[in-house]
């Protein structure tokens, strides 16, 4: 069904790899084959086998699918153009994908990050931390000035991949992940998730276990009625004869083991933030954080009080945050050569020549998709370590044209700034390594343009739907609060915690630290008091 064709030096020199593939092809039509060559065309000749044998296993069933897609969509009159998110943060058509199916892994929390970053230049801002909590996970990308970080090695179950990934480190915590006491009868929350079907208890589906969306429920955080613009019905019996399978153990009332569920799932998420943050020697108070996911928005603003995060950014739109993402992706491909080589011994010809390269293969490549040459933006990058070091540093300032000694000389200092920005330190002093060689091809596209709202000519109290009741503080008990109508909130409108706005796909939960105030592209900025 496939064959995946790996040859020691193939980075180096791919025509032996590549005639093997074309007798596999020409005696084995129909079988898919790819070759180490085609997918990871650089040294570490494990990290490339193990990469094109997983882009050999899923190839066919994409392949199927893909081409079963596109058919259907063409039989339903759809005569478009039709790509797919790339797990390295780019845009690429389904030719592409199909041949290089391996790119495909990750591509779904891959595009928030593009999101943010849109959110972010809208609102002046360029450190952020951008998180998506739906129904299963919590995913997380720090982006510091605008640049999203990316991944060489990534673990698939079992199997490493090495292609670049956008960098979103997940936790199990979502909406539909469920409490439970550990073997010390101690609470804990996920990573195991009732899903969507039976889903939480409250959706009244046959799900018995309590999730975190079951004690949103009972904090009264969402309404029962007005979920999903009232399409769902939520039971709140339901909800609180699941968490009592929690609370009875833990000697709390039901209202209290509902607020421990909330901070505990909060704590979790907190806790991969700080980790990511801090592995990287940055302070999370610097950052914004832009909150998407069906889940987010009800817990964006307690995790950025837990954190002492000044400023949180809720789209609109933020059950379709992903989405959102995709549309601010860019149309390339990276590409990628090796080098290996200490400073002193580099043959910069040599060098030139593997760009020049992959820069012609660029132009290949997105022209045959329709790109004009004028429109194809080519950045170059080197990978770059010290000597003895087993991790290498993207260094992205590499000029165009040729790369002479004075050039060299100016890519070194990027990669001291770049290692000491990284991880608070560097070592002029030692000799430095170039390992490979990289080009992002992209097609040039102008920002997502966004519509924006009319100022508000109407008080606040206009959008005033109602009052009802919700635990803030479990000394206060519950509080009368209340809920706007997101609909007819407008640029300007201002908001005081503790309150809730209420969107047909979103809930913005605003404690009473927080100040909400509506942008001019209808994005929801919680400030701190």
């Amino acid at each position: 069904e496939a064959v995946a064709i790996c040859f020691l030096h193939s980075y180096i020199n791919p025509e032996h790899e590549r005639r093997a593939a074309e007798i596999c092809r020409q005696q084995m039509s129909g079988t898919y084959v790819t070759a180490s060559h085609e997918v990871l065309p650089v040294y570490r000749e494990f990290e490339r086998f193990s990469t094109t044998v997983v882009s050999a296993a899923i190839g066919p069933i994409t392949e199927h699918y893909l081409r079963a897609l596109i058919g259907k969509m063409e039989e339903l009159g759809f005569r478009g153009a039709f790509y797919l998110v790339q797990g390295g943060g780019l845009v690429q058509t389904v030719e592409e994908s199909m041949r290089r199916a391996v790119s495909l892994i990750g591509s779904g929390p891959a595009a928030a990050p593009a999101g943010a970053i849109r959110l972010g230049q809208i609102n002046g801002r360029n450190n952020l931390f951008s998180v998506d909590m739906g129904g299963t996970s919590f995913d997380v990308c720090l982006i510091r000035q605008g640049n999203i970080p990316n991944t060489d090695f990534n673990w698939v179950g079992e199997e490493l991949v090495a292609m670049k990934m956008v960098d979103v480190p997940s936790v199990g915590a979502g909406g539909g992940s469920i409490a439970w006491l550990n073997s010390l009868g101690l609470l804990q929350v996920g990573p195991q998730s009732a899903g969507a079907d039976p889903g939480p208890a409250c959706y009244g589906k046959g799900g018995a276990q309590p999730t975190v969306t079951d004690a949103d429920l009972v904090l009264g955080y969402i309404p029962a009625d007005y979920f999903l613009g009232g399409e769902i019905a939520l039971g709140t019996k339901n909800a609180e004869i699941a968490i009592r399978a929690v609370a009875e153990p833990l000697g709390l009332d039901i209202p209290a083991a509902a607020m421990t569920i909330f901070t505990t799932v909060n704590s979790v998420m907190a806790d991969k933030m700080v980790e990511i943050s801090t592995k990287r020697g940055y302070d999370v108070r610097d950052f914004a954080l832009v909150v998407g996911g069906g889940a987010g928005p009800v817990h964006g603003a307690h995790l950025a009080e837990l954190l002492e995060i000044p400023t949180v950014i809720i789209p609109r739109y933020a059950a379709t945050y992903s989405a959102f993402g995709m549309l601010n992706m860019e149309v390339g491909r990276d590409f990628a050569r090796s080098v290996i080589s200490r400073r002193s011994l580099l043959d910069l010809e040599r060098l030139n020549g593997l760009f020049a390269g992959m820069e012609i293969e660029a132009q290949q490549v997105l022209g045959d998709i329709g790109i004009a040459p004028r429109d194809i933006v080519l950045k170059r990058s080197l990978e770059m370590r010290y000597l003895g070091q087993f991790h290498e540093v993207e260094v992205s300032e590499v000029p165009k044209g040729t790369v002479g000694p004075r050039e060299l000389e100016e890519i070194v200092q990027a990669f001291h700034r770049r290692h000491q920005d990284l991880f608070t330190f560097n070592m002029p002093e030692r000799e430095v390594e170039f390992l490979n060689a990289r080009l992002k091809a992209t097609a040039r596209q102008e920002p997502l343009h966004l519509a924006e709202i009319a100022p508000a000519t109407e008080p606040l109290d206009r959008a005033l739907k109602r009052r009802r009741p919700m635990l803030w503080s479990l000394a206060r008990g519950y509080e009368e609060t209340p809920v706007y109508d997101g609909t007819r909130l407008a640029c300007g409108h201002r908001v005081e915690g503790p309150a809730i706005i209420e969107e047909p796909l979103t809930t913005v939960v605003i404690p009473d630290s927080f100040v909400c105030t509506v942008d001019s592209v209808k994005n929801y900025i919680l400030t701190r008091r």
